[in-house]
């Protein structure tokens, strides 16, 4: 796998980890934020089933954890349920068929496609004649040879304006499911993380610099979303992995994909939080300003893009993506860049738990 010289650390999404339960217990998140309920009278008590006696609604066993539905009582292991549940969650959950999520919206007609992703119409691809940061270096003459470095490449969006509609309505399908909204930038809020906070001098040990050149290649990528020209993926929903992105282009090794975009908020606000799609933005040395993205209100396609299973040689093999942070202009950033060559129809898959193990992937697919 080739591997930038110049990047910092992978990133990993936080989250809490609970401890591991024993065999033949019945899970429920935390009763403190469990809805309100009416008293039940002492008959239903008293019919009430003992623990022992629920069993999984999908594979009919009652062995091993069991994580029961906060609408319907029905229980389920956390890998028979689909798509697989990967921790307990700390919040109310609901099982797939009393999810409140609103189902997949495949009408999308192109007007409400660029409403959705803020396209102006004057700015569209068929108007505009593409040149890479790439096209103009090559014009600049240079005496002085520096030592060869390996800069990042701006994604090739797909040449047919019909396939990136396509794309793009797979996109805004799936945020419409989980009642999100899309971004192309991070969102700072008064009762969060103020911008100012997002300073990478307060990183421990330091932030590896963007590069000019390649912070050139993260504006026209920038640049070309505005205009339409989105990178050559697809959202999929898969019954056992969930949401999950797959290359609908081929793509090249050290492509910049995306940047990681949803809310900035301080760690410490966010400890008991169950959105399983937090990033770490800034680890300070005071853990009092570290930071993390939230893509739960807001996000873009990073937010569906999946971990590998940190504990299986095999699904380390599917990796061929990198996290990786950056200061640009003072800021942190959080970017995805290819690790090899993807070929169209490939997964995109990246490791949650590049930096620090505090994701639980073992249930992974």
């Amino acid at each position: 796998m080739n591997q930038s010289p110049h990047a910092t650390p992978p990133t990993f999404k936080k989250t809490t980890i609970l401890p591991l339960m024993t065999a033949a217990t019945t899970l429920r998140p935390s009763p403190s934020k469990r809805r309100h309920q009416k008293y039940r009278s002492i008959t239903d008590i008293m019919n009430k089933k003992d623990d022992d006696d629920y069993k999984c609604d999908e594979c009919g066993s009652g062995d091993d954890q069991l994580l029961l539905c906060d609408k319907c009582d029905k229980g389920y292991h956390l890998t028979c349920h689909r798509p697989v549940v990967v921790r307990v969650p700390i919040g109310p959950w609901f099982c797939r068929s009393c999810s409140d999520h609103r189902p997949l919206i495949k009408s999308f007609s192109q007007s409400k496609i660029f409403d959705f992703f803020k396209i102006k119409k004057c700015c569209t691809a068929s108007s505009l004649k593409r040149i890479s940061p790439q096209d103009s270096r090559r014009r600049r003459k240079r005496i002085v040879h520096h030592k060869r470095r390996r800069k990042l490449l701006p994604y090739a969006p797909s040449e047919e304006t019909a396939q990136r509609l396509k794309q793009m309505r797979s996109l805004a399908s799936a945020l419409t499911s989980l009642n999100m909204e899309y971004s192309d930038h991070l969102t700072y809020s008064f009762d969060r993380a103020p911008r100012s906070a997002n300073l990478s001098v307060f990183e421990k040990g330091g932030m590896q610099v963007l590069s000019k050149e390649d912070t050139e290649t993260l504006e026209y990528c920038r640049a070309m979303l505005k205009r339409g020209e989105c990178p050559p993926l697809l959202v999929i929903f898969d019954s056992c992995e969930g949401y999950t992105v797959e290359a609908d282009g081929p793509i090249k090794d050290l492509t910049l994909i995306t940047e990681y975009i949803g809310d900035v908020d301080y760690i410490k606000n966010r400890e008991h939080d169950d959105c399983d799609s937090m990033m770490t933005l800034l680890l300070a040395s005071n853990p009092s300003k570290s930071l993390v993205i939230c893509p739960d209100k807001r996000g873009n396609i990073a937010r569906f893009i999946n971990g590998i299973n940190n504990f299986t040689p095999e699904a380390k093999k599917k990796q061929n993506l990198k996290c990786v942070r950056y200061s640009v202009n003072g800021e942190c950033r959080v970017l995805l860049v290819a690790t090899r060559d993807i070929a169209k129809g490939e997964r995109l898959y990246y490791d949650y738990n590049g930096y620090e193990h505090e994701y639980p992937t073992h249930h992974f697919v």
